[in-house]
């Protein structure tokens, strides 16, 4: 056996082996969601012992505490967001002792609150709990602080796997923050419906929340309530997708607005999603833009390596789709070149129009294609496979026989090889003509591409997006709100001094009368 096949069957292998774990994977890094990755303790905690570390991670969820009640009161969106965004560092550090003690020091002994969040934590949570605890009560001033304990106990029962108990907490959760109807709730709502979403999901139970999920999002569309909305658009997504309910997913897109303050992460969600739908609506052009926008949007770090490695997979086929090839830099990026060895298989086979390669190469990671879904949409690169082929042959050859390209692309019959040349020639791929009568095909001299349209299309692509991207930065830009007594407080201080400003004028006009009179 030589070298190369020898190593592509360690490949094929090895992705095999990989395959059992992807679906899982799959569910977690598409949602991008916040859970980091990578270790993010400092020097001084790993120095830290177990009752310090408790303490330090208490005194950082009673500092989101305060961001939340400054936004209620303030009605400052930025402390909302900045504490949900400490939530994923906080996340690993969440234990039932630090919940308890945090829960514990945050309601009364009666509070019915208390008893239910102690009774999702277990028995261990009440021995978790000192004096102190008891005696240092601090009652938080805002609901605010209730929904988000609420939520890290969702967050804790997630990552320990306890998902009955975290359905039955989900479920209370969203009917208080309904209930509640306060705008200043609006990032915590976004949070609570995505994990109260993930618990179905990984329950298999989606289609249960559905009617939820829906009225929710036309109650925020009516709010005028962007991160829950935004949100609540991409739940559906995922939930019609995890039923190949595509129809419906496009009913969704076309009859909804996708919220222009949105954050960058749900858009990169929403354009994965969008470029999917397009990409099985043959509308190719469409799915390309919005993939390359998921992947610019998406945050370029580990932490979302499974988003990008996805997205990443969807925009090479459809590239493919397209005509064109992928750079191969991409597939030598860290994060992407494992993932993405049997596309480049694929792509390969393509890109050399070998039929025969194609075939072993879609045999042999079939697996892997039905686990990311992209097995119907790869089995569309046949004919593409064919027109490369045809394309190279007609390139090569000014004339050759139809028997020698069926030979070459090792169809079935000439009869096939010329129908599918004949097509080739309808939809622009070669310049050629065919004489039935002697069996052959004749290829026209090369047309200077400069001499055509191309050239201007492609260029006017480019300053497209250019301009798309300098009016997306300019409406992405945000200045701090001021109050309305220190507007009201500028604008009388601005009259004042234009007061001053004509009074001046008016007695340096008079000054000048009165030398002219004198002269």
């Amino acid at each position: 056996m030589s070298e190369a096949p020898r190593r592509s069957s360690r490949l094929n292998k090895n992705q095999e082996e990989d395959t059992k774990g992807k679906v899982k994977a799959v569910d977690q890094d598409v949602e991008m969601e916040e859970s980091a990755t990578t270790s993010t303790e400092t020097p001084k905690e790993k120095v830290l012992g177990a009752k310090e570390l408790e303490a330090l991670a208490i005194a950082d969820i009673k500092q989101h505490f305060v961001l939340f009640t400054k936004s209620a009161k303030t009605h400052e969106a930025r402390f909302a967001i900045r504490a949900l965004r400490s939530v994923s560092s906080l996340r690993k550090r969440l234990t039932v002792a630090v919940l308890a003690r945090t829960i514990a020091s945050s309601y009364g002994k009666d509070d019915e609150a208390r008893k239910l969040l102690l009774g999702y934590l277990g028995s261990e949570a009440l021995g978790s709990i000192t004096p102190e605890d008891e005696v240092t009560v601090t009652k938080f001033e805002t609901p605010e602080v209730d929904v988000y304990l609420h939520l890290l106990v969702m967050i804790y029962l997630l990552d320990q796997n306890q998902h009955e108990k975290g359905i039955e907490l989900s479920n209370i959760t969203v009917k208080v923050v309904q209930d509640l109807n306060r705008r200043s709730l609006d990032q915590l709502a976004a949070k609570v419906y995505f994990y109260y979403a993930r618990f179905y999901e990984v329950t298999g139970r989606l289609a249960e929340i559905r009617p939820t999920l829906l009225n929710a999002q036309r109650t925020a569309t009516l709010r005028r309530d962007d991160d829950t909305q935004s949100t609540l658009i991409n739940l559906l997504l995922r939930n019609y997708f995890h039923y190949n309910l595509y129809d419906q997913a496009d009913k969704l897109v076309s009859k909804t607005t996708f919220p222009e303050n949105a954050t960058n992460n749900q858009l990169a969600r929403y354009m994965y999603y969008l470029g999917r739908i397009k990409a099985i609506q043959l509308d190719y052009t469409e799915s390309h833009q919005s993939l390359l926008q998921a992947v610019r949007k998406a945050p370029q770090n580990n932490v979302t390596a499974g988003f990008q490695q996805e997205a990443n997979k969807l925009l090479i086929i459809v590239q493919l789709l397209m005509g064109e090839i992928p750079e191969r830099s991409l597939f030598r990026q860290p994060v992407l070149r494992k993932a993405l060895i049997p596309y480049f298989q694929i792509t390969q086979a393509v890109r050399v129009g070998d039929l025969n390669k194609f075939q072993e190469t879609l045999a042999a990671h079939s697996a892997t294609f039905h686990a990311d879904k992209n097995y119907t949409l790869i089995l569309r690169l046949r004919h593409n496979v064919i027109k490369t082929g045809i394309r190279m042959i007609s390139l090569s050859y000014s004339r050759i026989s139809l028997r020698d390209v069926c030979l070459k692309l090792h169809l079935d019959s000439e009869e096939d090889a010329e129908y599918i040349v004949a097509k080739s020639i309808r939809d622009g791929v070669i310049d050629a003509t065919i004489d039935h009568e002697k069996g052959f095909m004749r290829s026209k001299e090369n047309v200077d591409i400069y001499s055509t349209n191309e050239p201007q299309h492609a260029f006017h692509q480019r300053i497209a997006f250019c301009l798309k991207l300098h009016n997306d930065s300019v409406k992405a830009m945000r200045f701090p709100l001021k109050t309305v007594n220190q507007d009201a407080a500028e604008v009388e201080a601005a009259r004042d001094q234009e007061r001053t400003l004509v009074q001046e004028i008016a007695e340096a006009d008079e000054d000048m009368d009165e030398d002219h009179d004198e002269l």
